[in-house]
């Protein structure tokens, strides 16, 4: 099974990462993605992070009807802050039969050789590229599969939604409904 892993804080997740999701199942050889709720980004500062089984759960309500999207909670289980090679190493041992991809925005695609161990991500991990406006995909790396894709995009962030509830401001049609209602009934991000 090949699985694409779409990494990210999901602050919270909303219908921009769920876009990105189904169209790279439905315009790739993907057979699943995994999104990957990541508890602390090395590139970001986790002062506005909720709670990461909070974001988690997110996740889960965001997808509960999509067989073939998967939240997971992989990197809570090791050291942090997250670093991807850490987990394509774990998810390697403990999945065997399975191939991984990344998913990635253009944004992050530009600072890939800032990772740790780049080079063994593009050895042993094909990459899948959404272009991100503002960010154009320029390829520097003379090894790796990497595949740029035209997904479709929404101008929509996790900082926006954030923003919105604290100045008391509607979400709605931004996130999921079942997202939503859980937001509200437990006064995140106020």
């Amino acid at each position: 099974m090949k699985i694409g892993l779409y990494f990210g804080s999901f602050n919270p997740i909303h219908h921009g990462h769920l876009i990105i999701a189904n169209y790279m199942l439905q315009n790739s050889d993907l057979d699943q993605i995994w999104l990957v709720v990541s508890p602390q980004n090395p590139f970001k500062q986790s002062g506005s992070l909720l709670n990461s089984y909070d974001r988690l759960n997110l996740v889960q309500l965001a997808i509960e009807t999509e067989p073939k999207l998967k939240a997971s909670d992989i990197e809570f289980r090791l050291p942090q802050p997250s670093y991807t090679v850490n987990t394509l190493a774990y998810l390697h041992e403990k999945y065997p039969t399975h191939q991984f991809a990344i998913i990635m925005g253009s944004d992050s695609f530009e600072n890939l050789s800032k990772w740790k161990n780049y080079e063994f991500i593009l050895q042993h991990c094909p990459i899948y590229v959404y272009r991100r406006p503002g960010h154009e995909v320029i390829n520097n790396f003379s090894q790796g599969s990497i595949t740029i894709m035209d997904a479709p995009l929404l101008q929509i962030s996790a900082t926006h939604i954030r923003n919105n509830i604290r100045h008391g401001k509607s979400i709605r049609y931004l996130v999921p409904d079942k997202v939503l209602q859980e937001i509200e009934r437990n006064g995140y991000y106020r």
